[in-house]
């Protein structure tokens, strides 16, 4: 039995239906579900765009040498600008 089989293009169905334990991946899967709540649409356009950032800030630790708080400071200046 593969188990329940669901064809759905709703990011949020989808990501609701993992079972997830990573934190990164967990955070992905809530700021969906949040999206999914507060405003019913974009749910896969958030979660591209916040492992983006992920990604790029991993990109910047590993290859720079930039200290995650910094690169926090960072998204926290470019929100406000």
């Amino acid at each position: 039995d593969i188990g329940d089989v669901i064809i759905t293009n709703d990011g949020a169905t989808i990501l609701a239906q993992l079972e997830v334990e990573h934190p990164a991946a967990r955070l992905l899967v809530d700021l969906a579900q949040l999206q999914d709540k507060e405003v019913g649409d974009g749910t896969t356009s958030v979660v591209l765009i916040a492992a983006e950032l992920l990604k790029r800030g991993q990109e910047l630790v590993s290859k720079q040498g930039l200290h995650p708080t910094t690169i926090l400071a960072g998204y926290r200046m470019a929100l406000k600008a």
